[in-house]
């Protein structure tokens, strides 16, 4: 039977709202993603914006994709990356890295809207401890499909024939959907484990009515056929189930208790370098 989570929602101010569908008690994991969070959507007023302070991360790796707005992304690589609709940023956690996403200036000051998702994929134990890095991908450079009123992107690993140049470690499922009203479109099945997050929109599975900003997992092995009752946002995502249990604890994923507190110490020590121009930062949580 197919399964329908409502996401947890998280007020971070300024109205600006995001919703946690991945982990629930239904959904640990889908594939190798361990957090599906939506962002948005929301007008920010000039001079406000999207302040995330710098913060740290191990054992994962941060995929980021945009229907609206904009994201400074700065990491302790030293990375500097404005990312905007349709591009795709994917930054490789492994050993340890830290990084902020703030609203760009020029937005800041005329004000912006945002809309998006940001998921994490859980490295596999081979790559837990591999370098940090960061790689941005441009909206033109992700295999792209549209047909009878779908616009299909795939913003990493393969799907509908096409294969993202986006770098993975696992077999994954992560294919940004826009249809218009009517339109009709055959969930891809060549995936061990998926889900289907609706952004935006009236949506139907096979005849059946689904809410919008909620997270569907089909029946393994089918191929059911979503319909938008009006415009609609989803993402397609799952993928090779994770390689064994993990432990997520603030920002950290890993495979092993003794390395997340590790990390939680080298956080305290600044052991994870500092992002050049960007002094703020997250403390490290009381729990």
């Amino acid at each position: 039977m197919t399964t329908i989570i409502e996401p947890r929602v998280h007020d971070l101010g300024d109205g600006f709202v995001v919703r946690r569908a991945v982990p629930t008690i239904q959904a640990r994991s889908v594939g190798p993603f361990v957090f599906v969070d939506h962002m948005g959507p929301v007008v920010f007023e000039h001079g406000r914006g999207l302040d995330v302070r710098p913060h740290p991360h191990i054992g994962l790796a941060t995929v980021t994709f945009l229907w609206s707005g904009a994201i400074n992304h700065r990491d302790t690589l030293g990375s500097e990356q404005v990312i905007r609709p349709g591009d795709v940023n994917w930054m490789t956690a492994g050993r340890g890295i830290a990084h902020s996403e703030r609203t760009p200036a020029p937005e800041r000051a005329a004000g912006s809207l945002a809309h998006g998702m940001q998921t994490w994929v859980a490295l596999p134990k081979a790559h837990e401890e591999t370098a940090p890095a960061f790689y941005h991908h441009a909206a033109a450079s992700l295999p792209q499909q549209r047909r009878d009123g779908a616009w299909l992107r795939v913003i990493a690993g393969r799907a509908y024939g096409e294969e993202s140049p986006v770098k993975v470690f696992a077999d994954t499922l992560n294919v940004a959907i826009d249809l218009e009203p009517d339109a009709e479109l055959a969930l891809d099945h060549g995936h061990v484990e998926r889900a289907l997050y609706i952004l935006e929109g009236e949506a139907q599975l096979d005849g059946v009515d689904i809410p919008a900003r909620h997270l569907v997992l089909p029946d393994p092995g089918t191929r059911p056929k979503l319909r938008a009752k009006t415009p609609l946002k989803a993402m397609l995502l799952g993928g090779e189930p994770l390689d064994g249990h993990r432990h997520l604890w603030w920002n950290f994923v890993s495979s092993s208790k003794e390395r997340i507190e590790q990390a939680k110490q080298d956080w305290l020590d600044g052991r994870f370098g500092r992002i050049e121009g960007d002094d703020e930062f997250i403390p490290l949580p009381q729990r």
